[in-house]
Order: structure tokens, then C-alpha cells, then sequence
């Protein structure tokens, strides 16, 4: 409640400047979104927001610009949609039918995937990159029919930030670094002028 209470007070006077820092955390999924669609209100009422958040959902969602800051150094920039680019724009998403299955998976799609080959094995679950598209796609159940293994989904999205964030840091948004403290993804949200939003993870 109290965390409630602080978003209000600074939401009410619609500030030219707002400045939030992890305005989510800790706020149920349906409050989360309320305060997305108030915080995307403000920016295009003309109110300038500088965001932290360590959602990277957040922060597709809500920012124009981002810039990813890893252990203290600024290691990209951009748009969501540039950002995500750089992996080779579309990704391929699969699901093996077995446990065991992942790594033999993951073996017959090394190649293609061209050291981008990205593995989930509590999920089961493994993406790669797709320049090509529906080709791509077809080389991989290609592959994955050679080995004779049973896939339980397959299909072509975008990237998202996550996988982007791992990608360029080695690590997940959410890990404690081993050594040193991180900050990452500042996020630049503009209605059509220079304003700056910022997200961070801690």
C-alpha cells in the first residue's frame, strides 16, 4: 500500500519531469500494467520520465531508447527494435520432447546457428538465430528430423530484450555479477522530444 501510495503522490501533479525508480517491484501484474498505461499517458501528454526497472518487459513496453550499462560500462544502444536486430532480427524457438534430448538438439543446430545458439535445459528449450526466416526454419526441422528427435513446438518470433541482455553480457538481467555491482539498460522514452528513461538492474 505504502508502495501504491508513493506512485500516486508523484503521479498526480503531472510533472514535466518524472523521475521513477522501480516503480513496479512488488506490484501485482494488473497493477503493473495500470501503471504502464499511466506512465505511457504522461510521456505523450509531454512529461519527460527517466525509468529504472529491472524488468526487461518494462522496458520494450515503455522506452524509445535504450542503453545497456554493464558493470558500470555502456556496452549498447538504441531502439527495442535495433537493439534486438543485432541477434539477426527473427529467432527460432523450440521445444524438445525429452529431457535427455536438449544437448543432441542443440548439437544438430550448432551449426546453423552459427554461435548464436542460445539453451534453456530446465525448460527444454532452445532459440537460435533465423536471417533467413521460413528457410532457416526448414534447415532446422531438417536437422532436427536427421537426428530423430521429437520437437513439441517450433516456431519464428523477434528476439527479446532478455535474450538480447544475454547475449551481449553473458548473463541474465536478474544474476548477481560475481564480482563487481551492475547496472544495466538505460531507457530513453521521448513524446517527440529529447527526454531520457533508464532501467537498471541490480
Amino acid at each position: 500500500m505504502r508502495r501504491r501510495l508513493d506512485l500516486a503522490a508523484s503521479l498526480i501533479g503531472r510533472p514535466p519531469v518524472l523521475i521513477l525508480d522501480e516503480p513496479t517491484t512488488g506490484l501485482d501484474p494488473g497493477t503493473r500494467i495500470d501503471l504502464w498505461v499511466t506512465i505511457e499517458k504522461l510521456v505523450a501528454a509531454g512529461t519527460t520520465v527517466l525509468l529504472t526497472t529491472q524488468y526487461l518487459e518494462e522496458a520494450d513496453r515503455l522506452a524509445h531508447r535504450i542503453v545497456i550499462i554493464d558493470r558500470g560500462s555502456i556496452i549498447a544502444g538504441g531502439t527495442a527494435d535495433q537493439l534486438k536486430a543485432e541477434l539477426g532480427g527473427d529467432v527460432i524457438e523450440l521445444r524438445v520432447g525429452h529431457p535427455g534430448d536438449v544437448d543432441q538438439a542443440a548439437d544438430a543446430l550448432d551449426l546453423l546457428a552459427d554461435g548464436g545458439l542460445l539453451v534453456d535445459r530446465a525448460r527444454q528449450r532452445i532459440t537460435l538465430p533465423a536471417p533467413n526466416g521460413a528457410a532457416t526454419l526448414a534447415a532446422a526441422l531438417a536437422r532436427l528430423h536427421d537426428a530423430s528427435l521429437t520437437i513439441d513446438d517450433i516456431g519464428i518470433r523477434r528476439p527479446s530484450l532478455d535474450e538480447v541482455f544475454l547475449a551481449l553480457t553473458g548473463h541474465a538481467a536478474d544474476d548477481e555479477p560475481s564480482s563487481a555491482p551492475r547496472d544495466a539498460a538505460p531507457i530513453d522514452r521521448s513524446p517527440g522530444h529529447a527526454s531520457t528513461n533508464s532501467r537498471r538492474t541490480r
